[in-house]
């Protein structure tokens, strides 16, 4: 079969500076040169092993590139959330000249057939690969490749965007996917049900492009303020919201990475400050109260802040800001200082201890999710003689017992 030249590529013009791309071009130019072949297949081999790379390689290697998204496609839906229909139509012209990789076997342009069905001596999943490859799988057409790919890169990004969805901040300022972020279902969080309420509807609110506020979750330690926020990326992911982890330390940077975020109009993130709070000769909360809305440049659309802390005002209040004997208007001001920051937050959400029947549902419903269900008497005995073993009852210690219960339990 004829195959027309790679260099046609428009919208993935940056492929042609790949080494694969280059030997296939090769290839191409070349005509029946056996050892052309030869070579271009050494080098896709040596990328397979370098990337992990399982099954037809060739093909798996295009929808590694067209996951990636070093295309001028991929950047103008990242910053704009959608492709114009010249972007469409320049596109369909690309996907006509990638088509036959995308459906024919890496033996038919190689003349090598162990390419085929290749096993890497260390394979690596690509989720984005992986669901780029099961949207292609319906198109039986370039034109309707060309949606599918688009539609991709407007749901799940390109690159990291698409691969992970939580983040945290390298030394350099650059994002760093968490590997294994753990998904966790919304429908798994037990108790606080008007806090949950709240908390969603104003995530979804944003997701929508309506007003929504920053976020502060106070309360008992182990109550679940973190794994709420957590909980709402894995179900909001394939919306475009994605997590960011901040560390306190982090926070002189703040300003310029909402920044950064704002040029990203395809996603929403979530700037999560866990367990956060502020000792009275700390100066970082100043970085945040200017990040919120004290700064020249106003907080993106796209970027929201939930932090947690397991108190209400993030700054320490001392005995000395509360001394009778000090002016007023310096314990007034002190006093202001104090619950300015909290104040920058629009929605403050507070989680007590759970009652003694909520810490029980707890540990019934991760039971039952393996298939155990207790007695209620053995329920209600065993779950609250752990809780006066340990430090008080919250949603952590059920789920430290559920452990112990599985991991002790006679089989």
């Amino acid at each position: 079969m004829e195959n027309k030249s790679l260099r046609g590529l428009v919208v993935c013009r940056n492929f042609l500076n790949d080494s694969v791309i280059k030997a296939l071009l090769a290839v191409q130019e070349q005509g029946d040169n056996p050892f052309g072949k030869h070579e271009a297949a050494a080098v896709l081999l040596e990328r397979a092993e370098q990337l992990g790379l399982s099954g037809n390689i060739l093909r798996q290697y295009f929808l590694y590139l067209l996951g990636e998204g070093n295309t001028v496609a991929a950047e103008a839906i990242e910053r704009s959330g959608k492709a114009g229909t010249g972007m469409t139509k320049a596109l369909l012209l690309d996907m006509t000249l990638l088509w036959p990789y995308l459906q024919q076997s890496a033996s038919d342009f190689l003349d090598v057939d162990f390419l085929d069905n290749y096993e890497p001596a260390v394979p690596k999943v690509y989720g984005y690969v992986q669901t780029l490859e099961t949207a292609l799988m319906t198109a039986s057409t370039p034109e309707e490749a060309t949606k599918a790919l688009l539609h991709h890169y407007a749901v799940y990004g390109r690159g990291k965007l698409a691969q992970f969805m939580a983040f945290r901040i390298g030394d350099d300022g650059n994002l760093i996917g968490i590997e294994n972020f753990p998904h966790l279902e919304w429908d798994d969080l037990i108790g606080y049900a008007a806090q949950k309420e709240k908390l969603l509807a104003n995530t979804t609110a944003f997701l929508a492009n309506r007003s929504a506020n920053n976020v502060l979750l106070t309360g008992s330690r182990g109550t679940g303020k973190s794994t709420a926020v957590k909980a709402l990326v894995c179900r909001y992911h394939e919306q475009g919201l994605r997590l960011i982890q901040v560390q306190r330390g982090q926070l002189h940077n703040l300003q310029q990475l909402m920044e950064r975020l704002g040029d990203i109009g395809s996603k929403k993130f979530i700037l999560f400050l866990d367990d956060l709070s502020f000792d009275e000769n700390e100066k970082e909360y100043k970085y945040l109260k200017s990040a919120i809305d004290g700064g020249v440049t106003p907080q993106p659309k796209n970027v929201l802040i939930y932090a947690t802390s397991n108190r209400r005002h993030l700054l320490k209040e001392t005995w000395r800001d509360r001394n009778d004997e000090l002016d007023e208007v310096y314990r007034d001001d002190s006093t202001n200082e104090s619950i300015s920051l909290s104040d920058r937050f629009g929605l403050i959400l507070h989680y007590s201890a759970p009652t003694q029947d909520e810490y029980l549902q707890i540990i019934a419903h991760e039971l039952k999710k393996v298939g155990i269900t207790l007695d209620p008497e053995e329920l209600r005995v065993e779950g609250v003689r752990w809780e006066m073993e340990h430090s008080g009852r919250n949603g952590r210690i059920a789920q430290q017992f559920v452990k112990w219960y599985l991991g002790n339990r006679r089989a």
